[in-house]
């Protein structure tokens, strides 16, 4: 007897366009949060805790916004600096919505891990407050800092596509652009004819 496909958008990683890139990216999540969690069970060492999570979340933020944003969702950003000015600029890039769908399981499993991953690092942020934790205060700070940027970043890079998606679909599925200039050509070669 067959089992029933859960429904697309399920959160189900065999449902995945990507299911390499998707387990990767929530590899990556997870594991700076239970090095930091549960390293002081394997060892008494700080230092290695402290820079074993800061290399994977550096890895982490890498892979998220190279490699999983864009096969998981069609999305990208990048920071660009201007050298005459030393004015930044932020880029966003997005696919074409009409040559590649997203995958509604990719795009949850996304979604959903770019927002809970700094939730779950201010909640640990106010734990080490309030248990007198102080020393872990800067690595707690350098990931929410990590996690927020990238949370931001694919926030603005979405709403830039959906904005871009909208704008070019009114434009040319409707030849909006080409109706207007074959009115404008036109009129410019019937003025004073009447």
């Amino acid at each position: 007897m067959e089992s029933a496909q859960p429904p697309q958008g399920s959160l189900s990683w065999r449902l995945s366009s990507h299911p390499i890139t998707l387990l990767t990216f929530l590899a990556f999540r997870v594991s700076s949060l239970l090095v930091y969690l549960f390293g002081v069970i394997f060892t008494d060492n700080m230092v290695m805790i402290f820079i074993i999570t800061i290399l994977l979340l550096a890895a982490d933020f890498y892979y998220l916004k190279n490699i999983a944003g864009r096969r998981l969702v069609g999305l990208r950003w990048w920071n660009e600096v201007d050298p005459s000015s030393g004015d930044s600029r932020w880029v966003f890039e997005s696919s074409d919505p009409a040559t590649r769908a997203i995958n509604a399981t990719d795009s949850r499993f996304f979604w959903l891990a770019i927002y809970a991953q700094p939730v779950l690092w201010v909640a640990l942020a106010i734990l080490a407050l309030v248990r007198l934790k102080f020393m872990w205060l800067p690595l707690v700070a350098i990931a929410i800092t990590l996690t927020i940027t990238n949370s931001l970043a694919f926030s603005r890079c979405d709403k830039f596509s959906q904005a871009s998606n909208i704008a070019g679909s009114a434009l040319y599925s409707s030849n909006l652009a080409g109706n207007i200039a074959s009115n404008m050509v036109g009129r410019m070669f019937t003025f004073g004819r009447s």
